[in-house]
């Protein structure tokens, strides 16, 4: 039990630290309008971009590929520590790669 205890606390602040990650990344995406754009490309449903069958995107690799691809095709001006925090954020509403 306490090796269980000493465990869980040595991740809590990777944890929130990762939840935080996960939040800032929402901010970045409305903030830049990341969902107008898409919601034009399917002429709908923004989120049809990332839950279509035939996605570009099928790995955690691929999808940091197309956030920067964004950034830079979109002149966005992201860090690549914010490109990391709009990955967080979309794997972990849409994807889920790195719960696999």
């Amino acid at each position: 039990m306490r090796i269980a205890c000493l465990a869980f606390a040595a991740l809590a602040p990777t944890l929130a630290c990762a939840a935080g990650e996960v939040e800032e990344g929402r901010k970045l995406v409305a903030e830049h309008r990341c969902e107008s754009c898409h919601q034009a490309k399917t002429l709908g449903d923004a989120s049809a971009v990332y839950l279509r069958k035939d996605r570009k995107v099928t790995s955690m690799a691929k999808l940091k590929a197309q956030v920067a691809l964004c950034n830079s095709e979109l002149n966005l001006g992201l860090f690549p520590e914010e490109e990391d925090h709009v990955v967080d954020f979309l794997d972990a509403t849409y994807y889920r790669f790195s719960a696999k």
